[in-house]
């Protein structure tokens, strides 16, 4: 096999579902934490958003090889959900979470996902992103609170779980699905292939 096709992946993030998702593709890795500044300027699109983001996380776990020769390609990615303008985060209480959810019941809601690959051996970079909309179900009250008491909201951009209960919640998907979980694998599986990294052979 050539060597490039046995380059591993170094995951720059602590999901579980991102770790998940990279797994299913079959490809070598390993978790390092980021660690990274998440804070922006509220004048940013979300575009520029989980672009930026996307790259400092894999930015700092490059940084942190300190020089190290590294054979792999260190990926980082990040989610926000957007409604109206508003970059609708992690919330910070079981009382935010009740909140975000009615405002997204009822409507069309955007995932942007940022993703950015660093080469560890040279430096070498690329960030790219991924939009998708997402119709929510209109919720009643007790819905939206009994979701919220099961606890899956609490971590979650936009105070819910697309690939868990939440997708109860969920009507309709235009685009990419594994995008509104995190990790739009066609797009880094196309972004893996410019660092010499194959899902699939390529003729």
């Amino acid at each position: 096999m050539d060597k490039t096709q046995q380059r591993r992946i170094i995951l720059a993030s602590t999901s579980p579902r991102r770790k998940e998702l990279i797994a299913s593709l079959h490809l070598a890795f390993e978790v390092i934490p980021s660690h990274a500044d998440e804070d922006t300027p509220p004048e940013w699109t979300p575009e520029q958003t989980v672009q930026e983001l996307a790259m400092r996380k894999a930015l700092a776990v490059y940084r942190g090889l300190e020089g190290r020769e590294q054979d792999a390609v260190i990926v980082g990615s990040d989610t926000v959900v957007v409604l109206d303008g508003d970059i609708l985060g992690k919330p910070v209480d079981e009382a935010d979470a009740e909140r975000m959810l009615s405002r997204l019941q009822g409507r069309v809601h955007r995932v942007f996902t940022g993703v950015a690959c660093i080469d560890a051996s040279n430096g070498q970079s690329m960030v790219q992103y991924r939009q998708t909309d997402v119709t929510m179900k209109e919720l009643s009250e007790a819905t939206i609170r009994a979701y919220v008491q099961t606890g899956e909201p609490s971590d979650k951009a936009g105070s819910y779980a697309i690939q868990g209960i939440g997708a109860s919640l969920v009507e309709r998907v235009e685009g990419c699905y594994f995008n509104v979980v995190g990790l739009p694998l066609s797009l880094l599986s196309d972004m893996l292939d410019g660092f010499g990294v194959h899902v699939l052979p390529r003729t």
